[in-house]
């Protein structure tokens, strides 16, 4: 990332897994200082991607550099350049928080005439400088992930990656480590590199790619990508709903289906076509509903599935796979 270059650079990255390609030839660029955001469903790569550029999988090819060093060649300069958060909380339970930063600080060689420092700073960003004496075992689950992002900027990095920082938090405790992200990113002056499956967690990225089964298949911000897909999401509750959706392609050329109790079709500018629907639909309309597109919707146009029905396929497949690999 010297003068302002890109903090991540990737060309080409594949991992494979056997007869198993996780990853297959991805290419992107963050730039530095952004929020990147890499959405997919679980099993879509995300995390062997992250895996790669933190240095803790080799690539099977391709290419990827992490401020300004190759991944394979400058390991060890690009770990000193990095911070992780992993999916899967490894804070030490029987430590207190501030012991947790103490080892971490030596493990990375920060200087002990800052270290008392560095940690009261970063805890205090965390809002866990009250905390620091009390064992990590007393931690909610939410102090938990604060505490990790705490330890993975303590050595000040440059690139600070986030595996699914949310998982398994509740709404509230998810929003508000948003929050701090957001103080945090602003404060370090860092780039920010996460991977999420949430849709509404994706929204607070600047760029998002959105990847599925290893690949990624659209690139862009938030609002570029749902200004995209073009087309209003419409619910109608109706007398009867299939002369509803008859009518709807008949008088209207639109083809709609019933969803979660409603008919449900997408239309350009629908607040627009509202009015058309009362006055043309022929069919008593109980209430109607006009969304905008969401990057659910995106992630339908591009991969023909929702994310959840992608993590049901994922999941079933590895069940199955499980299944023949006990046999």
């Amino acid at each position: 990332m010297p003068d302002g270059g890109p903090a991540v650079e990737v060309d080409g990255l594949t991992k494979r897994f056997g007869d198993v390609e996780a990853v297959r030839g991805i290419d992107f660029t963050v730039r530095s200082g952004e929020i990147f955001g890499f959405l997919g469903p679980n099993g879509a790569g995300k995390s062997t991607t992250i895996n790669m550029l933190c240095t803790l999988l080799r690539p099977t090819g391709g290419s990827a550099r992490v401020a300004g060093f190759d991944v394979v060649r400058e390991r060890d300069a690009v770990r000193r350049n990095i911070g992780l958060v992993f999916q899967d909380p490894t804070v030490d339970g029987y430590l207190s928080g501030e012991q947790n930063l103490r080892f971490h600080a030596e493990l990375y060689g920060v200087p002990r005439s800052v270290t008392g420092d560095r940690i009261r700073q970063v805890l205090e960003m965390v809002n866990l400088w009250d905390r620091r004496r009390d064992l990590v075992q007393t931690y909610s689950g939410g102090m938990k992930r604060r505490l990790e992002i705490a330890r993975g900027l303590l050595h000040s990095p440059r690139v600070l990656f986030l595996d699914e920082p949310t998982v398994g938090l509740d709404p509230q405790t998810r929003a508000s480590i948003w929050e701090y992200i957001r103080q945090l990113q602003a404060a370090e002056e860092i780039t920010i590199f996460m991977t999420t499956h949430y849709m509404d967690e994706a929204e607070f990225c600047e760029r998002i790619a959105i990847i599925d089964s290893g690949r990624i298949v659209a690139l862009d911000t938030p609002e570029a990508l749902k200004a995209g897909v073009g087309k209003d999401r419409v619910r109608i509750q109706t007398a009867d709903d299939q002369a509803a959706i008859a009518a709807l392609r008949e008088r209207f050329g639109l083809e709609a289906v019933v969803s979660e109790g409603a008919v449900a079709f997408p239309v350009a500018s629908g607040e627009a076509f509202v009015p058309r629907l009362f006055a043309e639909l022929g069919v008593p309309i109980r209430s109607v509903n006009v969304a905008r597109p969401s990057l659910d919707d995106v992630f339908m146009s591009f991969t023909g599935t929702t994310i959840r029905d992608a993590e049901a396929s994922a999941t079933d497949g590895m069940r199955v796979a499980m299944r023949a690999m006990r046999r």
